[in-house]
């Protein structure tokens, strides 16, 4: 009875975590599937398709990465621009260890490997709204997150990768990909910080649009988080 009641809290954390968790697989679905079909088209095979989005499980980087792939950039600048675009999982990883630092080295393990968007700003929001949980509560309410977040992501990768195949190359999806990004990008422009940031990506990868393998949109993207970085620190200056 005691062990019973013992146990409630931690399955609670969890039944939680997956009641907050499952709205976002709305966003998830056609993501997954966008993914799995341009990745097709751009000639993965369904093997390399399924092997990348379980490996790196990050929408963004992985548009990123394939991008530069089409355009048949050196793998040290495939595996950079992920890295740019996912330095933002650093931070991530930097505010939950106040909260789940104290866990098991295969606990954090598994965070570290789901630790992306949708789990990351649900499970923080809960850590701040309930101080009073436990190390195993917090990490239970994460995987609960996770748990019907992943297994869509997979899943619908894989839809998206045997639609991919059967949609025949006349159809030319390569617009697909850019339109994705701005519609990612569109919603996050939500001070002038970020309008900065993006003006000055576009012009400088326009500009430099002659360099090889894409490098011109890693130059482009460091002279935009400097950018940002500036505004931002101005701004807080002013106030």
């Amino acid at each position: 009875m005691t062990v019973s009641t013992a146990k409630a809290p931690a399955r609670n954390a969890y039944l939680a975590g997956m009641r907050d968790g499952w709205p976002y697989i709305f966003m998830v679905v056609p993501f997954s599937i966008l993914f799995g079909v341009v990745a097709i088209d751009a000639g993965l095979s369904l093997a390399q398709t399924i092997g990348f989005t379980v490996l790196v499980i990050a929408g963004a980087a992985q548009f990123a990465a394939l991008q530069l792939m089409v355009e048949n950039a050196a793998v040290p600048l495939v595996l950079l621009a992920a890295l740019a675009v996912n330095l933002r999982m650093a931070m991530y990883s930097a505010s939950l260890v106040p909260y789940l630092g104290a866990a098991p080295l295969w606990q954090r393990a598994l965070v570290a490997y789901l630790n992306f968007d949708q789990t990351y700003m649900a499970s923080v929001t809960r850590y701040e709204d309930r101080p009073e949980m436990s190390v195993q509560q917090r990490f239970l309410y994460f995987m609960g997150v996770a748990t019907p977040i992943a297994p869509v992501w997979y899943a619908m990768t894989l839809v998206g990768a045997y639609a991919g195949a059967a949609i025949p190359d006349a159809w030319a999806l390569d617009f697909v990909l850019p339109i994705t990004f701005l519609a990612m990008v569109a919603p996050m422009l939500k001070s002038l910080a970020h309008v900065a940031a993006a003006v000055v990506s576009i012009a400088v990868a326009l500009s430099l649009h002659w360099l090889p393998s894409g490098a011109g949109l890693l130059v482009a993207a460091f002279c935009a988080m400097s950018t940002g970085a500036v505004v931002e620190t101005l701004m807080e200056r002013r106030q």
